[in-house]
């Protein structure tokens, strides 16, 4: 059971020798000390490009072609702004989001929420197993979907609960460049960039149904409740990581240069995820959208779609990805869940306590991967299931967003790191803009 630890771990080692081979000039130690300050801030946003984003992503260019890559653009500065200030929480305070939230405001609100999330996380955690495992089918089409699926869910969850947290942070770091991908396959289908850039800077607004809800879904799967409880929670790990394994060391004056670092790994790893966005919008706009190949339904339909006509390099990358972003991503939507629910609860625990020492946070882990793993065994549609996942986050994301605006902008509680006012007026206006995101996913349930 502890080969897959063990074979990831001399990976790991292997590629930190090799960048250490580099020749020691002066750009080569920048670069290294850029990759060496990365962090919490990467591995949430690679994770927010998951496969159920990737099929969002990939319909808005099938229907509408590069009519919606402004949104990579716009959506960046507000992401990057909320997780901001679920990192600064985290760092200030030296809690996770939700023991914030309980000692601040209403726990009855916070289990409200919550429970939205875990079942928000769950149907998109069932998502994404089928979608790596239909991934897989691309490349051997011999293989058994099932065992595809229960293959992915044990891998995850073993690498989660045995592998060391310091381990397990640079596997997921290192996993974060399979993202790459897409970006490579988008290069391979020469694109008119020059028209796909003026699609970026000046915005095509169009207030059809199908095109307001597609925008809220794009909104809804790039600025995630999940990301939010993560993010938090792992400043809170980085600094137990750093021995400062109690609340007293974790709450004492937190230095500049630990801000600056946060903010240079936030802002990296939400230009990733929307770059990433601009890509896959790009690709599927440029080669699909003109051969009115408009309808898709999951990631692994927009490879197979994308292969008649960008060839079987792009066809592969997608495929790739699509495994690489969903080991990548089920683990954080599973994480970020055990540390809402467990913070909630008052329950002791984090990636850094071994199995032994958390049963129960550890437990909302597994509880999670079964759900998410039983979904594709009971003929729920992923469509339906990433619908369902949707109007959850719609529902939980202006409450969680309410909350963090609050508490980063609270002084008693943040102290000298409190909120900018610009800071707070961006806040405020993603938090309007998910509440009427939220409002029509649940609308177009009905």
């Amino acid at each position: 059971m502890e080969m897959p630890a063990v074979m990831l771990d001399k990976t790991l080692e292997a590629g930190t020798k090799v960048v250490q081979a580099v020749p020691n000039n002066k750009s080569v130690r920048m670069a290294r000390d850029y990759w060496n300050d990365l962090g919490p801030g990467l591995t949430t946003g690679a994770s927010d490009d998951d496969p159920s984003g990737i099929a969002t992503y990939s319909q808005a260019g099938a229907q509408h072609g590069f009519g919606f890559l402004w949104l990579s653009l716009w959506t960046f500065p507000l992401m990057s702004m909320v997780q901001e200030m679920c990192a600064r929480i985290g760092m200030v305070t030296g809690r996770g989001l939700a023991g914030n939230i309980r000692i601040h405001f209403s726990r009855r609100m916070l289990r409200f929420a919550t429970l939205l999330l875990f079942a928000a996380n769950a149907f998109n955690i069932g998502a994404d197993l089928g979608a790596m495992a239909k991934a897989v089918q691309l490349l051997r089409p011999s293989f058994s979907f099932g065992w595809l699926v229960v293959g992915f869910a044990v891998l995850s969850l073993l690498l989660q609960v045995l592998m060391p947290y310091a381990k397990y942070a640079r596997y997921l770091k290192w996993l974060a460049l399979v993202l790459l991908s897409y970006i490579v396959s988008a290069i391979l289908a020469k694109i008119n960039w020059g028209e796909a850039l003026k699609n970026m800077l000046v915005p095509n607004l169009s207030f059809n149904k199908d095109s307001l809800l597609l925008i809220c879904a794009i909104l809804g799967t790039t600025i995630s409740p999940y990301l939010f409880f993560w993010q938090t929670s792992q400043e809170v790990e980085e600094e137990i990581l750093e021995g400062k394994t109690t609340l007293r060391e974790r709450r004492g004056a937190t230095a500049p240069e630990q801000i600056k670092k946060m903010r240079v790994d936030v802002w990296t790893g939400m230009f990733l995820s929307n770059l990433v966005m601009f890509f896959i919008i790009a690709v599927c706009g440029w080669v699909l959208f003109p051969h009115g190949i408009t309808n898709i339904t999951s990631a692994a339909q927009a490879a197979e779609a994308l292969r008649p006509f960008a060839g079987d390099a792009t066809y592969y990358l997608f495929a790739i990805g699509i495994i690489g972003t969903g080991m990548l991503a089920i683990p954080v939507l599973a994480g970020s869940s055990s540390y809402a629910v467990s913070e909630s609860l008052r329950w002791k625990g984090s990636l850094h306590s071994p199995l032994k020492q958390a049963h129960a946070f550890y437990g909302v882990i597994i509880i999670s991967m079964l759900v998410g793993l039983g979904l594709n065994f009971i003929g729920l549609d992923p469509i339906k299931a990433l619908i369902y996942s949707a109007a959850a986050n719609g529902i939980v994301a202006p409450f969680v967003l309410f909350f963090i605006v609050k508490l980063s902008s609270n002084k008693r509680v943040m102290g000298h790191w409190v909120n900018h006012r610009s800071t707070t007026l961006i806040g405020w206006i993603t938090t309007f803009l998910m509440a009427a995101a939220g409002a029509a996913a649940i609308w177009s349930m009905f």
